[in-house]
């Protein structure tokens, strides 16, 4: 069956009927409030072209002030003082490949096809229950960075304003609600306005360090660390590599952003492959400096205030700043510099982990529980982890944790590169919506759990202490070898439940960029854009596809093809 072609025209203003044609709230059925609902920046959906009015170096520029947190400096430092130097350079250098590398085809499709992560990790190997798992690890990943940014800040008002920490805990949470209910208009706005000045503070202080004091750099250099005599070895590497590779999950809240980047055109084409590596896998780039700066700067403060300490940036920052204003400026520049980005962080965290709750929890229960709920819960878990003083134990729960985000990610990136457009088993357009995907694709999910549960076995010594620091590297390889061959072996036949969405037109337009016509849901009445709507399965009509993630009764998913003889 194919519904022909009949476009609605657009409202400019935004998509979807006049209010005047709407019919009152409580009259509507639920899928349509739930639709109003994530129209502000298309939560659990396609980002539409009519949305994406941003261009490309905004859009980048956005992504990038997401990674202005201050924990690199806290990872840096803890894989340093504990590994020497020479080690932690050397962890940073490969963690950051390896995230360049499996960040990059992520990146592209986000911005190629304007959809999240979990949409594509859906039709990436996991299938449309599948991706569950995954967006469980993601919305774990925004969580704990919220929590270990909140403790930063916790400290840096700690030391500015003497709050005790568990009320500086609560007020690093609770700031940051006001700014996450608008979404990508009003993250935008922020992130543009604050990043010259948090640039500013951090580099300022660094460049008048090494310039005033040149032997500071001799000493960085040579610190040995607290577990060797300073020399580079294997185990040492890839322990540190594990604790930086627990980052690797951020190109999902890189993503989030770069899925408004606004079609590839040729006009557009240079400037779009630029924001495209700066702010997808390029974020490393910066995450990597400020891991090998935090690595400097605990090796500079390590004499006056203690190992423990010395991880803390609030006082990494307040000995560089020191060093170069007068004594009363130090504090309040310190505390401001923790502040701007603990809420450049947060804001995105709040938001990333948010669409990660409500996505699992909406394709699970087939209800859409408002995004704003799952912001207060994703709030809630940050406060509890601070409140147990997460930070103390931060390299253990980082390690451990960076096992499962390695599996996901290069499975997710395995699958695109080699599936998708070298063996050519995996569908090369993405597909997110119910009834297009199997529920179950075992080429993702086997690959997953396999290299996730084996990489965590290893990490808690249970093939013994030699092998334990390999378990980053397990999880990546077991990943890169389990996803081919499971498509291999499984012929690619549970990556499409349908091949035909039942609508007669293409689903990307002449440039391979999603089609932007558009045409109405006729169970909320909303119109939408071409990629997120399919043909009804009960009316010669179309669904979108968060009406196809609540429809409880399935009287709108399209049914399987008949088997191929």
């Amino acid at each position: 069956m194919s519904v022909p072609a009949r476009p609605v025209v657009e409202d400019e203003a935004r998509p979807g009927p006049a209010a005047e044609e709407r019919p009152a709230a409580d009259e509507r059925p639920a899928a349509g409030q739930a639709a109003d609902e994530t129209l502000e920046d298309y939560t659990l959906r396609f980002a539409p072209r009519s949305y994406r009015r941003w261009t490309p170096m905004v859009v980048a520029t956005t992504a990038l002030g997401g990674i202005a947190y201050l924990a690199d400096f806290s990872i840096g430092a803890g894989i340093g003082l504990t590994h020497g130097t020479g080690n932690a350079l050397a962890a940073i250098g490969v963690a950051a490949a390896v995230i360049f590398l499996t960040g990059f085809p992520l990146a592209y499709y986000g911005a190629r096809y304007n959809i999240d992560l979990d949409l594509i990790t859906r039709g990436s190997g996991f299938g449309y229950y599948g991706s569950v798992l995954t967006s469980v690890i993601f919305a774990s990943f925004t969580f704990i960075f919220f929590a270990l940014e909140g403790s930063i800040m916790a400290q840096g008002l700690a030391l500015g304003l003497g709050l005790p920490l568990w009320l500086g805990y609560l007020v690093s949470t609770l700031m940051v609600i006001p700014l996450v209910i608008y979404g990508m208009k009003a993250l935008s706005k922020l992130q543009v306005w604050t990043t010259p000045v948090w640039l500013l503070l951090m580099v300022a202080p660094l460049v008048y360090l090494i310039a005033g004091d040149p032997g500071t750099v001799g000493r960085f250099l040579s610190y040995a660390g607290s577990d060797g005599d300073g020399a580079v070895n294997t185990a040492s590497v890839l322990l540190g590599a594990g604790v930086c590779l627990s980052l690797i999950a951020q190109i999902g809240e890189q993503v989030d952003y770069l899925r408004f980047m606004p079609p590839k055109t040729r006009e557009n084409r240079r400037s779009w492959w630029i924001a495209v590596v700066m702010a997808g896998p390029g974020w490393v780039v910066l995450g990597a400096l400020k891991q090998a700066i935090g690595v400097f700067l605990a090796v500079y403060m390590l004499a006056e205030v203690g190992p423990a300490a010395a991880t803390e940036p609030i006082q990494q920052f307040r000995g560089a700043f020191a060093a170069m204003l007068p004594s009363w400026l130090v504090i309040p520049l310190a505390v401001i510099l923790v502040v701007i980005s603990q809420i450049k962080i947060n804001v995105t965290n709040a938001y990333s982990g948010s669409l990660a709750w409500t996505n699992s929890v909406t394709r699970v229960t087939r209800h859409y529980p408002g995004r704003m709920v799952f912001v207060l819960v994703n709030l809630a878990f940050a406060l509890t982890l601070m409140e147990a003083d997460m930070f103390s134990v931060l390299n253990s729960i980082l390690g451990f944790y960076s096992n499962c985000a390695i599996a996901w990610v290069v499975t997710v990136a395995t699958d695109i590169i080699i599936n998708k457009y070298l063996l050519k088993l995996s569908p090369q357009a993405p597909e997110f919506r119910r009834g297009m995907l199997y529920a179950v694709n075992p080429v993702g999910v086997v690959a997953f759990t396999a290299a996730s549960g084996l990489s965590i076995a290893l990490y808690f010594h249970a093939l013994g202490d030699t092998l334990q620091p390999y378990s980053p590297v397990a999880a990546a390889l077991i990943a890169f070898v389990l996803t081919p061959l499971m498509a291999v072996l499984t012929k690619g036949r549970y990556y499409l439940r349908r091949t035909d969405d039942g609508i007669a037109e293409p689903l990307l337009d002449a440039d391979g960029n999603p089609s932007a016509t558009t045409y109405a849901c006729h169970v909320c009445r909303q119109t939408f854009e071409r990629p997120d709507l399919a043909a009804c399965r009960t009316h010669d009509a179309m669904v979108c596809s968060l009406c196809l993630s609540t429809d409880r009764t399935g009287d709108h998913v399209l049914p399987p093809e008949p088997a191929t003889p």
